[in-house]
């Protein structure tokens, strides 16, 4: 049985990336079959796939969801939009002095008033102006897009653009689903001429994201939640793929965990949600066989995740291996190709 201290690693942090490369599929690849390792470059990507696979990609597009306001009293706050409920509400962490009373208004970006409502965990309901623009016009107009806290830097236009998928479509995350930002059209398009079927899931990936775990006894983290849907034009394509022996590829753990997420009876199925999946060593996956991901943080569930797809000692083996020949990490950073254990 695995504990938190097994999924520690030491990472020096001239690895972390902070600013993406001027090309999205430039990055580096790492290739993990099994115990065997190969490096390519992320344009390689076309070359391991083949005509019939079907790729997955989580379309959510990140909302501008970081605001700085103050309270009536005058106090400083600051506020990260974690979920839009509707066009008027929101549930947000709010970081004050003193956490804000129901009924209480916020001036958000020098721009509008919000009123609190009432705590739902870590999160606070917030309303938004019942009047004018909506939520996501709000967001988008006056808020700053939200990079990860291990990013020193605040988001400039250049991140603006490469902190979101080519594809992104859906708002509502607040962060990126990151192995998507290697890919660019022209590589979208160099993979449909060779027969791979590229279909999408929407999973809005929340802040908890980033969040690493805090017990040892893993039977005891209180897994995030996020919400994902998925229409029955993607399960078509994944029951094709699978028909025909081909590889269904999920494009990021957030792809892979709406999928399995949706797999729970045994067969994928179409529909919406919100997920708490917790993946670790030992879960039998019903869907995914390969899967393209970024290289995540020390003690994380996305950690858990990539050791219980790849096998616990090979992932150790790869990162390992990734740190001493200088890849780039985390949100920013260089990707890997993993294929399932069990195939």
């Amino acid at each position: 049985m695995y504990s938190l201290s097994d999924f520690d690693f030491d990472l020096p942090e001239a690895r972390i990336a902070q600013v993406p490369l001027p090309d999205r599929s430039a990055s580096r690849l790492l290739q993990l079959d099994g115990d065997r390792i190969t490096d390519r470059t992320f344009a390689d990507i076309v070359d391991q796939l083949q005509a019939g696979d079907v790729l997955v990609m989580n379309n959510t597009r990140v909302l501008k969801a970081r605001f700085f306001g103050q309270k009536e009293s005058g106090g400083q706050v600051e506020v990260l939009v974690e979920r839009v409920l509707d066009n008027r509400t929101v549930l947000a962490q709010v970081r004050a002095s003193k956490s804000p009373k129901p009924g209480k208004r916020i001036r958000l970006a020098d721009a509008f008033d919000v009123t609190a409502g009432e705590r739902a965990g870590e999160f606070f309901t917030l309303h938004f102006p019942q009047e004018g623009a909506d939520v996501f016009e709000l967001i988008e107009a006056h808020g700053r897009l939200p990079l990860p806290p291990y990013i020193a830097h605040d988001a400039d236009e250049f991140d603006e653009q490469r902190y979101q998928t080519v594809y992104s479509k859906e708002p509502g995350a607040v962060a990126a689903p990151t192995a998507g930002l290697h890919f660019d059209q022209p590589l979208l398009d160099k993979l449909a001429a060779k027969g791979v079927n590229i279909a999408y899931v929407t999973l809005h990936v929340g802040a908890g994201t980033f969040q690493p775990v805090r017990v040892e006894n893993l039977a005891e983290h209180n897994m995030h939640s996020e919400w994902y849907t998925i229409a029955q034009e993607t399960v078509d394509k994944v029951a094709a793929a699978k028909a025909a022996g081909r590889d269904v590829v999920a494009v990021g753990t957030t792809s892979l965990r709406a999928l399995e997420s949706a797999s729970q009876s045994g067969q994928l199925v179409a529909g919406s949600g919100d997920t708490r999946l917790f993946i670790t060593p030992g879960y039998q996956f019903k869907t995914v066989t390969r899967l393209i991901t970024n290289f995540h943080l020390p003690k994380s569930t996305l950690m858990m995740l990539v050791s219980a797809f790849a096998g616990y000692d090979e992932i150790r083996k790869a990162y390992a291996h990734a740190i001493a020949s200088e890849y780039r990490f985390f949100s920013y950073g260089d990707a890997m190709l993993l294929t399932r254990k069990d195939n």
